[in-house]
């Protein structure tokens, strides 16, 4: 296959809000060893996306510049090692950066095949959240079945799919949501009971639904704003799995005692500074335990809106806006 020598790619010229990124023309990325180049056929939004735009969560120095950290299209091109696998397959993957663009460089251990009958628009939907999902809700917290687990922002790529995951081998979901509409949205997708944080206590709702247990795991990416109601929501040996810190990463005046009391681990991590290895380790999970369910239809993503690549602003401001129910997807 002969390849272009320019593609477009969103530019960064500046931080700030979402009209600062401008549809810009320049070189493909250089494939390194241990990488595949893939022709992007659909990308992912994700928050981390906003958060770099805005210039709160800088890429690492190895990465691209570019924005977008999930994408599904064609294998193009292979770098020196790759042997798993070949130009013209259908993949999906977890890249370090340079998504928003007609071609992707990604680590050959993050890439995934389709699942069977899935297009690029849902294939790509998959993998921020999934590695994400799975990492810190059954490798780090160690959710199993039979066990409670409380998802914060229910309707969110992640929460849409910690919700399913955790039905699909065996717990029982609990999720917050902003409104009854979205609370009855993660109730048909699994959850026990959806929980509208502007006009319920999350904690007292969960104390009652578990009898004054609490839950076994929380997946937390709030932060600082809900540490204590977290910890008052956890039962003994429970484990808090904080992601993100949309409330704030600095709380005060917060009663550690419980955490002795009742045993309770509090973890945390993000994707993008993982060491590839670890990264691979969970697309290898992923392929064995989660794609079969994906491919007998058992969980799926769930999308919300599909713009084209030069509409991207729009992309983020829906992002922003926080009204969304599920993915945010580009395609190109």
């Amino acid at each position: 296959m002969t390849l272009p020598t320019t593609m477009r790619f969103i530019d960064l010229p500046a931080h700030g809000g979402p009209e600062v990124m401008q549809l810009s023309s320049g070189p493909l990325p250089p494939v390194k060893a241990g990488e595949v180049l893939v022709k992007v056929e659909a990308a992912g939004v994700n928050r981390p996306d906003v958060a770099q735009r805005q210039g709160i969560y800088p890429p690492p120095k190895d990465a691209s510049p570019v924005l977008g950290l999930e994408v599904a299209g064609e294998v193009v091109a292979l770098g020196e090692g790759v042997s798993e696998f070949k130009p013209g397959d259908k993949v999906c993957g977890l890249a370090n950066g340079g998504g928003y663009a007609d071609y992707c460089t990604l680590p050959a251990g993050q890439v995934l095949p389709f699942p069977k009958g899935y297009d690029a628009v849902k294939a790509a939907a998959l993998p921020e959240t999934f590695f994400t999902v799975w990492a810190n809700l059954f490798q780090m917290a160690g959710l199993t079945e039979h066990e409670t687990v409380l998802v914060h922002g229910g309707t969110s790529g992640i929460g849409t799919t910690a919700i399913q995951l955790a039905r699909a081998f065996g717990a029982t979901a609990f999720a917050t949501a902003g409104s009854d509409e979205k609370c009855r949205a993660v109730e048909k997708l699994g959850a026990r009971r959806g929980i509208n944080y502007r006009s319920e206590d999350f904690a007292e709702v969960i104390k009652a639904e578990t009898g004054g247990k609490g839950v076994d795991v929380i997946l937390d990416m709030i932060g600082a704003a809900y540490l204590e109601k977290n910890i008052a929501s956890l039962a003994k040996d429970g484990c808090l799995s904080i992601i993100a810190f949309l409330g704030g990463a600095v709380a005060e005046k917060v009663n550690l005692g419980p955490i002795m009391v009742k045993r309770l681990t509090v973890t945390g991590s993000t994707m993008r500074p993982r060491m590839a290895e670890e990264k691979r380790a969970i697309r290898d999970d992923l392929l064995t335990h989660v794609w079969p369910l994906l491919e007998e239809g058992k969980l799926a993503p769930v999308i919300h809106a599909v713009l084209p690549l030069e509409e991207v602003a729009q992309a983020h401001r829906l992002m922003e806006e926080s009204n969304h129910i599920g993915k945010i997807m580009l395609t190109l």
